[in-house]
């Protein structure tokens, strides 16, 4: 398993610059699967309805299935339920 999964219960660990703030930040990735339309579909969908925006997923990849492809939206968010500052958008 990937080192970027596994929990990290220490705490102190965490650098006290800005990339601190990542270390208190919930991150949760969420996938979709299909066929290239139903790809894009979804994720329109998802945009119109105030998930978030196109340009946050990531480009569309050949998935295991060679008919289908997928895209990758991650959202952090900070420990206590409040969104990230953004930077420079």
């Amino acid at each position: 398993m990937s080192q970027e999964f596994v929990p990290d219960d220490n705490k102190s660990q965490c650098p006290n610059d800005d990339s601190a703030a990542v270390c208190e930040q919930e991150v949760v990735l969420l996938t979709v699967v299909g066929s290239p339309k139903g790809v894009r579909e979804t994720i329109l969908t998802l945009y119109r309805l105030g998930f978030a925006e196109v340009g946050d997923w990531s480009p569309v990849q050949r998935a295991a299935n060679p008919k289908q492809v997928l895209s990758v939206l991650i959202r952090r968010k900070r420990a206590d339920g409040t969104p990230p500052r953004k930077s420079g958008r």
